[in-house]
C-alpha cells in the first residue's frame, strides 16, 4: 500500500476516475441549488473538475442521509464519511493512493520533494478560490509556527526537520523534506494528514497574529480562550476533533457542509447541506453530490442507535452498531426495516487489545508491568476461548496484535504467543515475579503490600462488549490472584485521562490486520493519542527529546528503524525494515490482545444506490470516504 509513483495520472476509468477534454460537458446542478443566488455551475466547478464514475450507474440528485453520532465527541464518524478531502486518497480498494484535492504530482529522485499541481479554478465552499497560497499558508504560517506548533506533527517531519513549502505558481506547489520520505503520498491519503488543505487563508487568517493586530483583544472576548492558536483551533477547526464540525462559517472543500450550530456539546442533531463549489462531477457533467443533506442524530449510547437501524432510521452506517452480537438481530429485521447489509472486512489485528501502562504514575505497578514474566502471566491467565464464545458468538480466534496470517508481513510469534490459557504456569511465573503473599480475598500483595489490582476506565457506550470481556477477564484473573475493577465512562474522559497518563491500562482494538505500516501505534510509540503503552515515550519520540520520558532502548531501536522506514523508497527494502521492528515487538510483548477482528455489517436503505456491499474497514482507509459517498444517491 505505500507504493510511490513517480508521477500520477487521472488516466484510468478503473480507479474511478476519468479524464475528459475542457468542454466535454455541459454541467448540471442540483435542483436544489436552482433557486439560490449562486454563479452558474460551470463558475463554480474547476476548470478541470475530477470526474467520478459512479460504482454502478449515474445517479439522481435529492434526498437526506441519515446517520447517527454516539453523544458529544464522536467527530470521527463524520470525517469518515465527509472525508478525507486531501491532497491524495485511497483507491476503493485500499490497494494505492491516487489524486485527489491535487490533480497531479511529481516526485524527485531520492523522494524528498513533491511537487503538486493543484486544480485551477477550485473553489472553497464559500465560492473564494482555493490556491497554493492556502497550503503555504499551513506551511509558514502553522506549521513552522512554534507558538501553533511546539512539536510538529510526526508526519511532516523527516531527519529532525519539518516540512517546507516553496509556491511555483498559484496553481503549483512543492513540498520538501531535509531527507527521502518514500511514504509521504501514503500518509496524505491518512485521515490524520490533511491539514495542507484544511484551513482557508482568506479566513482563518483573521485568527493569526501575523495578520490580525487585534487577535489578543479576539482571544480576551472568547470564552475558554487562552491563546490565539485556541482560538484559531476553535474558529477554523482541527483534524480529528468535534470543533472541526461546529462552525457552519468555516470554508471547507468538502461535498456536504454544517449548517445552524453544527456539532457541539449538547447537539441533539446535526444537519449539513451540499457545497454548492464542490469540485467534482460525474460521467455525465453532473456536479456532486448526489444527496442534497445529511442528518445526524445524537444518541447517548450504542443500543439506541441499534434500536434506529432497526426501525429503518438510518440510511447508512456501520459505526457503533457493527458489533459481531448485532447481526443476527439486524439481519432479522432487514426486510421490516427497509435495509440490507453491507460486509466490513476488518483491516484491525484485534478487536480488543489491553494496553499496559509502562509509564505508570506509580513506580511499584510500573515495575510490575515493566517485568516480562508478569505480563506473560496476565496474558495466560486469561481463557480468550470463552471469551470469544461469550462475548462474540465464537467469531474471532485467539490473537495478540501484527500484522493478519494472510499478510506479507504476518510474523507468527507476535500474533500467536502466550495466547493459551495456562492458570498454573501464570501462577508460577507471578510467584517467581516476588507476588507470593495474598490478601484475604485472595489477591496477591504487591511489595508495598498494596493489593495487585488494576482499576480501568473503557468507552461502554460505544463498546458495551468491551465492557462483557473485561467483567470475564476479571473473574479468570481472579484464579491467579490479580484484582480488576472496571467503569465504563464518555470518550471524551476516557481519552483525557489516557492522554494524562493517568491509567493502568487502556481497552482498544489494535490495527495493524491488514495495514501495519500505515498504523504502526502499538509497536511503535508515536501516537499521542493512541499509543497507551507509554504516551510519555511518544512524547518524547515527538518531541525530539525535549518532553516525555526517554524510551529504554528497545524502543528507541524501533523509533530509529520507523524513521529509516519513512525514509525509504523502495517497498522491498521498506517492508525488511519493518519485519525487524515486528520482530523487536514480539521480543519485547509490551501488551496483549484477546482476539482477530471479524469481518462486522452495517446497514443501507434498500433504496440507496452506488454504496458497495463490501468495503476495508479501517480508520487509515477511513471507511467508508475513499468509496465516495458523494457517488451514492436514492433510487426513486
Amino acid at each position: 500500500m505505500s507504493k510511490i509513483w513517480r508521477k500520477a495520472s487521472l488516466a484510468s476509468a478503473a480507479i474511478g476516475v476519468l479524464m475528459m477534454p475542457l468542454g466535454a460537458f455541459a454541467y448540471q446542478q442540483a435542483p436544489m441549488l436552482d433557486g439560490m443566488d449562486l454563479p452558474p455551475v460551470d463558475e463554480r466547478l474547476p476548470a478541470n473538475p475530477e470526474v467520478i464514475t459512479p460504482l454502478s450507474e449515474v445517479g439522481t440528485y435529492g434526498g437526506t442521509m441519515r446517520r447517527f453520532l454516539s453523544g458529544s465527541n464522536d467527530h470521527n464518524s463524520i470525517l469518515r464519511f465527509v472525508s478525507p478531502q486531501g491532497l491524495t486518497r485511497w483507491k476503493p480498494d485500499f490497494s494505492e493512493v491516487i489524486p485527489n484535492v491535487a490533480e497531479s504530482w511529481e516526485v524527485n529522485e531520492d523522494s524528498s520533494e513533491f511537487t503538486f499541481k493543484l486544480r485551477e479554478g477550485m473553489k472553497w465552499s464559500d465560492g473564494e478560490p482555493f490556491t497554493a497560497d492556502d497550503i503555504m499558508f499551513f506551511v509558514e504560517d502553522l506549521l513552522l509556527n512554534e507558538e501553533f506548533y511546539p512539536n510538529a506533527p510526526a508526519r511532516f517531519v523527516v531527519g529532525g526537520e519539518t516540512m517546507t513549502a516553496e509556491k511555483i505558481d498559484d496553481y503549483t506547489v512543492k513540498l520538501k523534506f531535509a531527507a527521502p520520505y518514500g511514504t509521504f503520498l501514503t500518509e496524505l491519503a491518512t485521515p490524520l494528514a490533511q491539514e495542507p488543505v484544511l484551513w482557508a487563508k482568506h479566513f482563518c487568517k483573521q485568527f493569526h497574529p501575523a495578520y490580525n493586530d487585534n487577535v489578543q483583544a479576539m482571544v480576551d472576548e472568547t470564552e475558554a480562550v487562552e491563546d490565539w492558536p485556541a482560538l484559531f483551533r476553535l474558529k477554523c477547526g482541527e483534524v480529528e476533533a468535534p470543533n472541526r464540525w461546529a462552525n457552519a462559517d468555516r470554508p471547507t472543500l468538502d461535498p456536504w457542509i454544517v449548517t445552524g450550530d453544527g456539532y457541539s456539546a449538547g447537539s441533539t442533531q446535526v444537519i449539513m447541506e451540499r457545497n454548492p463549489y464542490f469540485w467534482q462531477v460525474d460521467t455525465e457533467g453532473n456536479q456532486l453530490p448526489y444527496v442534497d443533506k445529511l442528518q445526524w442524530g445524537v444518541a447517548q449510547d450504542a443500543q439506541a442507535i441499534l434500536l434506529e437501524a432497526i426501525a429503518g432510521n438510518i440510511d447508512m452506517q456501520a459505526r457503533r452498531i457493527s458489533n459481531p452480537a448485532n447481526k443476527p438481530v439486524l439481519s432479522e429485521n432487514m426486510e421490516k426495516g427497509g435495509y440490507k447489509l453491507y460486509e466490513r472486512v476488518a483491516s484491525n489485528s484485534n478487536i480488543m487489545a489491553v494496553h499496559l501502562n509502562h509509564s505508570h504514575k506509580d513506580p511499584v505497578m510500573r515495575e510490575l508491568i515493566r517485568n516480562k514474566d508478569v505480563r506473560v502471566a496476565l496474558s495466560l491467565g486469561i481463557d480468550r476461548e470463552e471469551i470469544i464464545d461469550i462475548v462474540w458468538q465464537g467469531q474471532g480466534e485467539p490473537w495478540q496484535i501484527g500484522p493478519s496470517k494472510s499478510h506479507v508481513l504476518y510474523n507468527e510469534q507476535l500474533g500467536t504467543q502466550f495466547t493459551e490459557y495456562d492458570p498454573d504456569r501464570a501462577n508460577e511465573l507471578l510467584d517467581a515475579a516476588g507476588l507470593t503473599e495474598r490478601n484475604g480475598d485472595g489477591i496477591r500483595l504487591m511489595p508495598d503490600g498494596r493489593p495487585f489490582i488494576f482499576n480501568v476506565n473503557f468507552p461502554g457506550v460505544e463498546q458495551p462488549d468491551w465492557g462483557d470481556a473485561l467483567e470475564i477477564i476479571r473473574e479468570q484473573w481472579a484464579e491467579i490472584g490479580v484484582g480488576l475493577t472496571t467503569s465504563s465512562v464518555e470518550r471524551s474522559i476516557y481519552y483525557s485521562r489516557g492522554e494524562a497518563n493517568e491509567h493502568d491500562f487502556m481497552v482498544w482494538g489494535a490495527p495493524g490486520g491488514l495495514d501495519p505500516t500505515l498504523s504502526p501505534r502499538d509497536v511503535v510509540s508515536i501516537h499521542p493519542q493512541a499509543s497507551w503503552f507509554s504516551i510519555p515515550w511518544t512524547r518524547w519520540y515527538l518531541s525530539g527529546g525535549k518532553d516525555g520520558e526517554e524510551p529504554p532502548e528497545s524502543m528507541k531501536k524501533r523509533l530509529a528503524l520507523y524513521d529509516a522506514f519513512k525514509a525509504e523508497a523502495d517497498q522491498a527494502k521498506a517492508l525488511d525494515i519493518f519485519r525487524e521492528i515486528h520482530q523487536i515487538a514480539a521480543d519485547e510483548f509490551e501488551f496483549f490482545g484477546i482476539s482477530t477482528a471479524p469481518n462486522q455489517w452495517g446497514v443501507v436503505n434498500a433504496k440507496l444506490r452506488n454504496v458497495p456491499e463490501s468495503l476495508p474497514g479501517a480508520w487509515m482507509y477511513p471507511d467508508p470516504g475513499p468509496t465516495l459517498p458523494q457517488q451514492y444517491f436514492f433510487a426513486e
